[in-house]
């Protein structure tokens, strides 16, 4: 993958993020210390951030780091369970927080039954 090609996939990621979150470019550059313009330049995929303006932005976003980067490597191969796995969590991704802990508790208790 080219550098801007990553520039462009963290950047997107941090979009998509931003938006769940209901946020707009300057309300996440103000949680993160950052001007909007500068959020917008990072969206798509413009500058080339440095590691603690990472830890900034995730930290606004309420995320860990490594949530940032999981569209950079889409093209890597998975077990038969992983890709299942990959796929439940693409379409959680785009629940709200309430929705996610309904399904999380819906699992807990299938599996409470079979033990």
């Amino acid at each position: 993958m080219e550098n801007n090609e990553i520039l462009k996939s963290i950047g997107a990621r941090i979009r998509d993020l931003r938006k769940e979150r209901g946020l707009s470019q300057e309300s996440l550059g103000e949680k993160g210390g950052f001007h909007f313009s500068y959020i917008g330049q990072i969206e798509r995929g413009e500058k080339n951030i440095a590691i603690l303006n990472l830890v900034k932005i995730a930290t606004a976003l309420e995320v860990s780091v490594t949530q940032l980067f999981s569209y950079v490597d889409d093209e890597e191969k998975y077990t038969d369970s992983e890709s299942d796995l990959v796929e439940i969590v693409k379409m959680l991704r785009a629940k709200k927080p309430q929705q996610v802990r309904m399904v999380r508790n819906v699992v807990r208790e299938m599996f409470k039954e079979q033990e």
